[in-house]
């Protein structure tokens, strides 16, 4: 991944939830539970950015839990799993500089 290249929001917690096999129900469902429910994906944004991701080799599809009945699975990848690192990363450091610079503006 560019290290230069911000994740979307949607981008970065679709990666985080698929440290495991979901299916597309339990990636929006996960993801709203994370943000206690300030982040709600609809279908067309969720299954749109799964097909991106899927193109950039970032998620794969796997099979399906047998609880999952036909619906389709996905995992991250070592690809998505580096670009979710790097933006994690890149993220500590924004708050390591935030935290810096407004320490410095208190005295």
């Amino acid at each position: 991944m560019n290290s230069n290249t911000a994740l979307t929001e949607t981008v970065f917690y679709i990666l985080l939830t698929l440290t495991k096999p979901l299916h597309g129900y339990g990636i929006m469902q996960e993801i709203s539970a994370l943000t206690n429910g300030r982040l709600n994906l609809g279908a067309g944004t969720l299954y749109g950015a799964l097909k991106n991701l899927q193109k950039k080799g970032w998620i794969s599809e796997v099979d399906s839990p047998p609880d999952a009945r036909d619906k389709r699975a996905y995992v991250i990848t070592d690809e998505g799993r580096a670009a979710l690192t790097d933006e994690i990363d890149r993220l500590a450091e924004l708050i390591d500089n935030a935290h810096t610079v407004l320490k410095g503006a208190e005295k």
